[in-house]
């Protein structure tokens, strides 16, 4: 034992040094594989982590159900064989009839001031007539041919094709989106029974032909939504529709 060595003052045995100072290797196995490292347990941080075992193919998945953002409503879940879009809640009679007569203003109140206008003027030339004397057969002759000016009979011509332009472009919007101006403002929509959808404009137009079934039995069929299950005219029976409300 040498007390010389300043490296190894107390004598302690030190492993064998390789050339020039350096380190042993550790010992490798055979064909100069590297040994196995003993298992470990968690990775350290910066390690990629392992992905995680999926299942043998055909074997059912578990599925995490996806939670909704928090605020945001849940959607209520449809009744056992009930189709989407039935229509909930019945417009009443008093909604109908307002917005009927705010469809029959918003048409009628154009071809109505025209007409007035016409007929004013017409009548202001047959008054005229008789204010000629009993024998002066040559005013008689020019009041009556005046009666009916030529731009009276425009005016009229003009109400009506107002009134029916108005009236076509109500039945469109009530076919096509189940809402006139009228219906719109009262919150009230006309759909079919079945599926809640709009009825499409013909069969607007034959609902609006099947009034004439509100009207021939001393219009009862248009109070009849006033003790009607589904508040319907019997026009609503004949084509399918039910007028619901929108809010």
């Amino acid at each position: 034992m040498s007390f010389g060595d300043p490296n190894n003052p107390y004598g302690q045995p030190q492993p064998p040094q390789g050339p020039y100072g350096q380190q042993p290797q550790a010992p490798q196995g055979p064909y100069g594989q590297q040994p196995p490292v003993p298992p470990q347990g968690q990775p350290g941080y910066g390690y990629p982590q392992q992905a995680p075992q999926q299942q043998p193919y055909g074997y059912p998945q578990q599925q995490v159900p996806q939670q909704q953002a928090y605020g945001y409503p849940q959607q209520a879940a449809t009744p056992y064989g009930q189709p989407m879009g039935m229509p909930t809640g019945y417009a009443t009679w008093g909604a109908r009839l307002c917005a009927m007569l705010i469809d029959g203003l918003v048409v009628g109140l154009v071809p109505g001031i025209l007409y007035a206008i016409g007929i004013g003027m017409t009548v202001s030339s047959a008054s005229s007539a008789s204010s000629c004397a009993y024998d002066d057969y040559a005013c008689r002759d020019a009041a009556v041919s005046s009666s009916t000016p030529a731009i009276a009979v425009i005016l009229i011509g003009i109400a009506a094709l107002a009134a029916m332009a108005g009236g076509i472009f109500m039945l469109i919007q009530e076919g096509n989106k189940g809402q006139t101006l009228g219906k719109k403002a009262m919150n009230i929509r006309l759909v079919r029974e079945d599926t809640g959808q709009p009825l499409g404009f013909g069969m607007a137009f034959v609902r609006r032909l099947a009034h004439f079934l509100d009207s021939i039995a001393c219009y009862v069929g248009w109070l009849w939504p006033l003790w009607d299950d589904k508040a319907q005219t019997f026009a609503d029976k004949a084509v399918g529709s039910v007028v619901v409300k929108t809010q």
